[in-house]
């Protein structure tokens, strides 16, 4: 029997949106960042099934099943592993591998010799961009102002002439099938073999988890007919749709949200100026996967595309995916410059930021645009524009948030509040959204998990949400303050353990890793953990203050071992005045620490 390895089934996890295939055989609405709807594993009356677009877990609250999709088509499906990964694989349209695939094998290994070959690349480019080859390269460099720090931290490169690269992979032991499949190299029609990019500025296209996939290529010379931009063709490794240009660098920064831009240079301009939460989209329109990406590592992403029509209408096509990842997505309103690297250059990164401050809601944004078909100094005119506002401010649910829509659009547009209120009210009452109020309760299956304090368990369940989201920041420090003897629940302790022996150190392999344990009741564990919101603003704040309360706790523990411990008549007089000594300084500890 084949045996299918954890890239294959990531891949057809990633294929496969859990909302889309739960909404198959549950009604699903909206509750907060999450989807609520009736259980299909137990009766009940009030929704407690919870379904997280960008977790992709979902966990019920009435009867504690959870999991990842794998888990709700076994359950649904009464399948077991294989054949729900298997359905799966049909529905995502992947082939899976068969007995003796020779086929699949060779794919596996070609992908790995590419990923090795997009490597070697990267720093070829890279650093041939500081030899005396690269002066006209140097010379651009020089001419944006972009320092060392920034040419490193993106890897920024030189291409040189005709067939450098292809003579320098052969050298490195690459067979030309190898070299052709990353699309880095072509062969013409007179088998010479020929570089892709030659005589550009050179941008690695990096992956969230720091592997480079794809090139992005500037034109230097002054030559009209030659595109500015080329890019890498899609291929085995790269598809542009799932990757975000400098991601890999975002996801580090300490600011809450995420800047999304339109080009390779708006991203590093905006880097070199101290804006280090930028992303770009790759010039693509920007698609679920990549909504998918910006909501995991931010609740808040700010557009600020080009200020021309097809950035503009990009932005309302981004806006869309969004809304379906229910991410606080607003619009940045810039003025002055054709573009956010121009902006910045010009006005610097003092009254970026206040753009970024001051940017606009989703709902205002598409009013601003709907605008722009009326002139409302027309009547009828007027009129439409009053009944197409109030379609989308009938979508907002929260009364306090539509309120204060309402007083901005009247006061901005010269129209009556009365009136707005009276078409909202009419459109609201002709849609008749219902309502769901979510009291999630949960009930515990055992005497042992209903000992375990609320208070710690919430704790606990955080230190691994913070360990599967946020690993590059917080393992080692956990792994140096947090035994698995703190922790209580059982569940906990397993996907500690897994996770403190891997040499993992980035969120989609540790999440692939948990997923990967086959245990019904701790997959059930790890989607109440993936579901549930711990309100973190700051994940240095949050880590540092859980390690805070484990050694406080620890102290105090010792404290009542020591209390306890002295009441023993047997003990000498040496051993009586080591532990009164050991706890008059856990006293002075105790009492520092408050």
């Amino acid at each position: 029997m084949v045996q299918y390895n954890d890239e294959l089934k990531q891949e057809i996890r990633n294929a496969n949106d859990i909302v889309d295939v739960i909404s198959q055989y549950v009604i699903l609405k909206r509750s907060g960042k999450n989807f609520m709807g009736l259980c299909p594993f137990h009766k009940e009356k009030s929704p407690s099934f919870s379904v997280s677009s960008d977790r992709q877990y979902y966990h019920c609250f009435g009867c504690g099943k959870g999991g990842d999709v794998y888990n709700f088509i076994m359950e649904m499906e009464r399948l077991s592993f294989r054949e729900a990964l298997e359905f799966l694989a049909e529905r995502g349209h992947i082939k899976l591998p068969e007995v003796g695939d020779e086929e699949f094998s060779k794919k596996q290994y070609l992908m790995d010799r590419m990923n090795k070959i997009n490597l070697e690349t990267t720093m070829f480019y890279h650093e041939r961009l500081y030899m005396p080859v690269a002066k006209i390269a140097q010379d651009y460099v020089k001419q944006r102002k972009l320092d060392n720090h920034t040419l490193k931290a993106f890897k920024i490169g030189y291409s040189g002439e005709y067939n450098e690269l292809y003579t320098f992979l052969k050298g490195k032991g690459f067979q030309e099938h190898e070299i052709l499949a990353t699309g880095l190299v072509n062969k013409n029609d007179r088998g010479e073999f020929i570089d892709r990019f030659r005589k550009r500025l050179m941008f690695p296209i990096i992956s969230v988890s720091g592997k480079p996939v794809a090139f992005g290529g500037r034109r230097l010379e002054d030559n009209d007919k030659v595109a500015k931009y080329i890019n890498s063709n899609e291929n085995l490794v790269y598809s542009k749709k799932k990757h975000l240009f400098a991601l890999n660098l975002a996801k580090q920064s300490q600011e809450k949200r995420i800047i999304l831009v339109e080009g390779y240079m708006d991203a590093i301009s905006l880097y070199q100026r101290g804006i280090d939460n930028v992303v770009a989209s790759l010039g693509t329109a920007l698609t679920e996967e990549q909504g998918r990406l910006l909501r995991k590592y931010s609740k808040q992403v700010i557009f600020s595309y080009d200020s021309d029509g097809a950035g503009q209408n990009a932005i309302q096509r981004g806006i869309e995916v969004l809304e379906k990842q229910n991410c606080d997505a607003r619009v940045l309103q810039m003025e002055g410059a054709k573009d956010p690297d121009e902006y910045i250059i010009k006005y610097g990164s003092g009254r970026f930021k206040m753009l970024v401050e001051n940017a606009i809601s989703l709902v205002e944004f598409k009013i601003k645009m709907l605008k722009e078909g009326y002139n409302l100094d027309n009547a009828k005119d007027k009129i439409a524009f009053l009944k197409k506002i109030t379609n989308i401010l009938s979508s907002v649910e929260n009364k306090i948030e539509r309120e204060i829509y309402i007083d901005k659009i009247a006061e901005q547009y010269d129209i009556s509040k009365q009136a707005i209120y009276a078409e909202v009210n009419k459109t609201s009452y002709k849609n008749k959204p219902e309502k769901i109020l979510v009291r999630p309760v949960v009930q515990r299956e055992s005497q042992e998990q209903n000992e375990v304090d609320d208070v710690v368990k919430k704790r606990e369940n955080m230190v691994l949400y913070l360990l599967i989201n946020y690993p590059e920041k917080t393992k080692e420090i956990i792994k140096s303050n947090i035994n698995i003897a703190d922790l209580q629940i059982e569940e906990n302790k397993t996907i500690f353990e897994k996770i403190m022996v891997s040499e993992e150190n980035n969120s989609e392999k540790i999440t692939q890793l948990i997923a990967n344990i086959e245990n019904e009741k701790i997959q059930e564990h790890i989607s109440e953990i993936m579901v549930t919101d711990y309100e973190i603003t700051s994940v240095q704040k949050c880590i540092e203050d859980v390690i805070f309360i484990y050694n406080k706790e620890r102290l105090q523990n010792r404290k009542v071992q020591i209390i306890k411990e002295l009441e023993n008549p047997n003990l000498t007089n040496e051993q009586i005045a080591d532990l009164e000594m050991e706890l008059n300084d856990i006293i002075v500890k105790v009492a520092k620490i408050k």
